[in-house]
């Protein structure tokens, strides 16, 4: 069919995808006792991000840590792989965390890592993709671990979601790592497209462990001022390997901070200045962030988002732009 049927809004579109991980993402790094009203508040947070995509009728994917899925501990420990990933470095294993600190009994025993209830706002409101963000925050280009048992915790994530008669379409590598000889492993678990890092240096991570100031630097600077490439892409330069489509990011959307005054609203503009260029240039931009990222200061993260959203509608208005989550865009490559 032609491409006008296959991308209604011309050849251009906005996505949003988000990594949802609560204290999964950060367990070997974060102390519980130290995060508790921090993830409290990103619980709080995430049914306001949820109403401000419904208002604005945005599609979003919601890249989910498969371990919030279960109900309860039971569940857990039925659907837990026994294949787990043999990291060098075992704090960075679930497993190792799990057995060193006993979880609660449920979500409202320990809602730190037990999320049904908000799954099922995400699944129920309208546009809102739910993906993997592997099963255990699985790394992997750290070294020790190996595709078969990528394999496994890719296995356990579809498991664990088919009481919610869903399963992964979508997948983002946790800490943004990237491996492209895991492609061929998404492909054989169902996944037809994954998040890809910006073209930017500073955005390739090898590894989450020892990685240089230097770049992380380089990776905040960018957030305000013009020293990385060009954010939005044309269609065209969306490519698939081993049958799985490559979605680049474009921006972090980072939270606000009471420390940085007038560069909060100098990277929110930033944001909408590329977003128009995309508008502008026919090409796509795709947004990324962590919902725990507004832990803090909810209410000023959440205004951002609101004018970053009421900028969408306005580009959507003049030039046609479309708001699609990752599996919505790879149906329509697959389609055409």
């Amino acid at each position: 069919p032609p491409r006008s049927t296959l991308f209604p809004y011309t050849t251009l579109f906005r996505s949003i995808s988000l990594d949802f991980e609560l204290h999964w993402g950060g367990f070997e790094k974060w102390p519980l006792d130290q995060y508790r009203d921090y993830f409290l508040k990103t619980r709080e947070v995430i049914p306001r991000m949820l109403n401000s995509f419904e208002q604005y009728k945005v599609h979003a994917t919601w890249a989910t840590v498969g371990l919030l899925l279960h109900q309860n501990r039971e569940e857990l420990r039925s659907i837990f792989p026994e294949e787990k990933p043999t990291y060098h470095n075992r704090s960075l294993g679930v497993s190792n965390y799990i057995s060193q600190n006993e979880l609660g009994t449920d979500e409202k025993d320990d809602p730190f890592h037990y999320a049904p209830s908000l799954i099922q706002k995400i699944l129920i409101t309208e546009g809102q993709e739910l993906a993997s963000h592997s099963y255990g925050h699985y790394y992997c280009n750290e070294p020790g671990q190996n595709p078969q048992q990528f394999k496994a915790d890719a296995l356990a994530w579809n498991r664990a979601a088919e009481s919610y008669g869903i399963k992964a379409g979508s997948l983002v590598f946790p800490r943004n790592q990237f491996n492209r000889n895991y492609l061929k492993v998404c492909n054989e678990v169902g996944i037809k497209i994954i998040r890809t890092n910006p073209v930017d240096w500073w955005w390739q991570i090898d590894s989450t462990q020892n990685e240089s100031k230097w770049k992380r630097l380089n990776r905040g600077l960018d957030a305000y001022f013009s020293i990385g490439g060009k954010t939005s892409y044309p269609i065209s330069s969306i490519k698939q390997q081993e049958g799985v489509w490559h979605l680049p990011a474009s921006r972090l959307l980072r939270p606000y901070a009471i420390r940085e005054l007038f560069l909060n609203d100098k990277k929110i503009d930033r944001i909408k200045y590329e977003m128009t260029l995309a508008a502008r240039n026919k090409e796509c931009y795709h947004l990324w962030w962590h919902p725990h990222n507004f832990g803090d200061n909810p209410a000023k993260n959440i205004k951002g988002l609101d004018e970053i959203l009421r900028h969408y509608a306005y580009l959507k208005n003049k030039y046609g732009m479309a708001s699609l989550n990752m599996s919505e865009i790879a149906t329509r490559l697959e389609n055409g």
